[in-house]
């Protein structure tokens, strides 16, 4: 990933932060592809038969991260980090 896009990425979640929600409609599709497969990865380590699917469990980790407005988000890295931790949790719930 450029330089450039992750700086973008780093911006729009601190706009986000601090109650800009035009900011989330700007993020959510340049991260939708590589939390998808991260979902997916996450997935793979289930029991066949998950009452989730890849689609679901992001649609469920968009509604926890609307519910964590005060994380500090620091960069790119840092959110997919929490995304990835988050989408452990959610499984496991």
């Amino acid at each position: 990933m450029d330089d450039a896009l992750e700086q973008e990425i780093t911006q729009l979640l601190q706009a986000w932060r601090q109650g800009d929600e035009r900011a989330l409609d700007k993020l959510t599709p340049q991260v939708y592809r590589e939390l998808h497969r991260a979902a997916r990865r996450c997935m793979l380590r289930e029991r066949n038969g998950h009452t989730l699917q890849t689609t679901a469990l992001i649609n469920e980790l968009y509604l926890r991260l609307s519910e964590l407005k005060l994380i500090d988000w620091q960069n790119r890295p840092h959110f997919f980090a929490l995304c990835a931790r988050q989408m452990r949790r959610i499984l496991t719930d």
